[in-house]
């Protein structure tokens, strides 16, 4: 059964070829924004803040105060790491659906914002480094800026209001 109906599927073929179809991404909506990114950086800044920011309790503290540091710590690192997985995955669809090439002739340094970026956002899962959280923020606002270069649109720094304090990149 199933062969005749792979033969039924080629003769059709051969008699009405399909029509070759292009897209840029599974559904063209043409909707990017690098806010997104960003925020998800905000958030790995701020868990590793909380993290530096968590006491942890002697070896004779009550099983109640040890239980509560562990389930914040590991609550802070699953966050962390779901964050930072989800700023890569944001800056790989922009730059895998949005950039084109004549976007690199105006940013050449772009290839390696975006390598550095998904280094970046490995590194922070990978250990505890406040330093390298501050880096990832500012390479995915630096990111940002060459995104919305790209079309034309100015930026500007404002106050982030969030509790991770700092600046958020915005368009003007």
């Amino acid at each position: 059964m199933k062969e005749l109906i792979r033969s039924s599927l080629r003769l059709l073929d051969r008699i009405s070829p399909p029509e070759t179809v292009n897209a840029h991404c599974d559904i063209p909506c043409g909707i990017y924004d690098p806010a997104l990114a960003q925020t998800a950086a905000q958030t790995v800044v701020r868990m590793h803040q909380l993290i530096d920011g968590l006491e942890r309790p002697g070896p004779d503290a009550e099983p109640a105060k040890m239980q509560a540091f562990v389930n914040s710590i590991s609550r802070y690192i699953a966050v962390k790491e779901e964050h930072a997985e989800l700023c890569k995955q944001e800056v790989r669809i922009i730059w895998a659906d949005y950039f084109k090439p004549e976007h690199l002739e105006d940013h050449p340094e772009l290839h390696t914002k975006v390598w550095n970026i998904l280094k970046l956002g490995s590194k922070v899962r990978q250990n505890v480094d406040a330093a390298a959280a501050d880096e990832l923020l500012a390479s995915v606002q630096q990111f940002a800026e060459a995104f919305w270069a790209t079309k034309g649109v100015a930026t500007k720094r404002v106050p982030s209001n969030q509790a991770v304090g700092g600046e958020s990149l915005v368009p003007a």
